[in-house]
């Protein structure tokens, strides 16, 4: 059971499951090329008991040719096989990791702090950062396999010679192994500090290669501060596997008198028994090939590559169970056709993320009356953010209850829901596709695509097949404030294919105030018949809604329309005094002048 843990076990079941007949033909070669070099002794004798005694030497030559061409020849069509093997199996390793992380139908797997360095390690295995690609490493593992087989095979050999002989060998050179342990400080890559160095380095390495930091990298002269970073953090994986062969230093003089002595036992009783003649010559030839071949014992076995690999294979096989029960939610049966019609309702409502003792909301009250609109104000950290999660079901709560016209949203198909409702966040995605698809990744008619572009006031952006990025024939690229009225197209036109929910978390963070009021007056027209939530900082914005909602630390402290809470003159007003400030300008005769945007 012990050996089913082991994140070798894993790998080499994931090689059968990625591809079952070229597992089976990469694990019979392997088979074949360790036991040659013992069946190439063993012809060795043959033929030199042949000449010895006078006999026909065609078998014998045949059978040594064969052998000794199957010993060339396996070697590099092993290695072919190796390389599509271990390409089929980096893909099935992403395949799982992808499916992994898109099935579960919540999103705690993702934001899961105990799994973030489980998630790194599987996710850029193959992507030479921290050794080879798999492809390349099937060669080493074979080889290491190989020489593992070839001294089992040679042992077995010799316990024709005597039965100590083999047993006095394996244990001489296996205690190689033993006694050079300390190497393992690298074994697996599963140690907290190779694991934290590994992700220190493949941040510093995002950092350089990647566009979002580029600006600001040039404009604050920090390209040398992340190249100093990657290069420390990069040293430091190399400096712990240079410890892991300078600990070897102590026990090698060890390991070299235990391996000298037992070889010169075994090959000094051959000497004594084949010059009394008590051991025919070709025997003598095969035990003495046998006796060097147990060697490869020191040599073989499961090697740095195989740890290498089988690294993201036990972080995969890991995280597939602990994926799906962090990101696992109810399923609900229901259906959640034209809801709501009157209203939704958090009612009682805790939810804290996991790992975190502080609740983001606390006894969580707040009504929002189907078909108007809701804007949810507060400073940062305050639950804005979270709520909007909860209402994706992205997230279940703690405690308490988020109903739908009465019906608890657990019990709602979640897809279903999902259907009623859209939205747009602040991080929201940027397809490497043609516009028409960035607009309706699931498909529609192109006049719908059109009609939400041009509610969304980007209907000039580029035609519908234009592929929006650089790297491709004809694609362009797009700027914040383009990609953001492309978001909130792609919320519009699942309003016009039947969502009665619009959720906007921070939608329009690129645009500036003008641009902002524009899009969210688009906006209530286009969902006028809708339930619409807006998250923004922005009272330019908010102030347009049916009714105004302040959070703080996870509560409700004020609700009511634009009016009534600049007339309650509480934390409202002072936030949106606060912000108009920054819109007074004095005029040439030094009166003070309000922009429109927060008049």
């Amino acid at each position: 059971m012990l050996v089913r843990t082991r994140p070798e076990w894993a790998f080499f079941a994931a090689l059968s499951r990625a591809a079952p007949g070229l597992a089976f033909a990469w694990w019979s070669l392997l088979l074949l090329r360790g036991v040659l070099p013992a069946m190439l002794g063993v012809v060795s004798g043959v033929l030199i008991a042949a000449v010895t005694r006078g006999e026909d030497l065609a078998l014998p030559l045949v059978l040594t040719g064969v052998s000794f061409v199957l010993l060339q020849v396996l070697t590099p069509i092993h290695q072919a096989l190796g390389t599509n093997l271990g390409r089929q199996t980096a893909a099935y390793f992403y395949d799982e990791l992808t499916y992994g992380c898109v099935r579960p139908p919540g999103l705690g797997h993702l934001e899961n702090t105990e799994l973030a360095k489980d998630l790194t390690v599987a996710r850029d295995f193959d992507m030479g950062m921290s050794g080879p690609p798999l492809s390349i490493s099937m060669d080493f593992i074979a080889s290491g396999l190989v020489l593992l087989i070839a001294g089992a095979a040679s042992a077995l050999l010799l316990f024709g010679f005597a039965w100590w002989a083999p047993l006095l060998l394996t244990a001489a050179w296996a205690s190689t192994h033993w006694l050079l342990r300390e190497s393992a400080v690298w074994r697996d890559r599963e140690t907290d500090e190779v694991r934290t160095a590994q992700q220190h380095a493949d941040y510093a390495y995002r950092l350089a290669v990647d566009p979002p930091a580029s600006k600001e990298l040039r404009l604050f002269g920090l390209a040398d501060w992340v190249i100093e970073r990657f290069v420390s953090r990069r040293k430091q994986l190399h400096e712990l596997r240079w410890q892991a062969t300078k600990l070897r230093e102590k026990p090698l003089v060890i390991a070299l008198a235990v391996v000298l002595g037992a070889n010169l036992l075994v090959f000094w009783q051959l000497a004594v028994q084949l010059s009394s003649g008590k051991l025919e010559l070709a025997r003598a030839a095969v035990f003495l090939q046998a006796a060097v071949g147990v060697s490869a014992l020191a040599f073989g076995g499961l090697s740095w590559a195989l740890d290498g690999a089988s690294a993201p294979a036990a972080a995969i096989a890991r995280l597939g169970a602990a994926l799906s029960r962090a990101g696992a939610l109810p399923a609900g049966t229901r259906a959640a056709e034209q809801l709501p019609a009157r209203e939704i309702r958090f009612r009682d409502v805790t939810f804290r993320y996991e790992g975190s003792e502080r609740p983001v909301l606390s006894h969580f009250d707040l009504t929002i009356p189907a078909g108007t609109s809701l804007a949810i104000v507060g400073v940062n950290g305050a639950g804005k953010t979270t709520l909007a999660k909860l209402l994706c079901r992205l997230y279940d709560p703690e405690a308490g209850v988020i109903e739908v016209d009465g019906v608890d949203l657990r019990e709602l198909a979640i897809d279903a829901w999902r259907a009623r409702l859209t939205a747009v966040f602040q991080d929201f995605m940027r397809l490497e596709l043609p516009l028409r698809d960035n607009v309706a990744p699931a498909g529609a008619p192109d006049d719908v695509i059109v009609a939400a572009l041009r509610d969304a006031g980007a209907e000039k952006l580029a035609s519908l097949d234009t592929i929006l990025a650089r790297g491709y024939e004809g694609g362009t690229d797009l700027s914040g404030g383009q990609w953001q009225r492309v978001a909130l197209a792609r919320a519009l036109c699942a309003v016009r294919l039947g969502a009665g929910v619009v959720l906007l978390d921070e939608p329009t963070a690129q645009l500036d105030v003008r641009g902002e009021a524009e899009i969210f007056d688009r906006v209530l027209t286009a969902t006028r018949h809708c339930t619409t939530i807006l998250v923004s900082h922005r009272f330019s914005t908010v102030r347009k809604a049916d009714r105004i909602c302040v959070l703080e630390a996870g509560s409700v402290v004020e609700l009511g329309t634009h009016e009534e809470l600049m007339a309650l003159g509480g934390r409202y007003r002072r936030m949106f005094e606060l912000q108009a400030a920054r819109f007074v300008e004095v005029d040439e005769h030094g009166q003070e002048v309000q922009h429109d945007a927060l008049a």
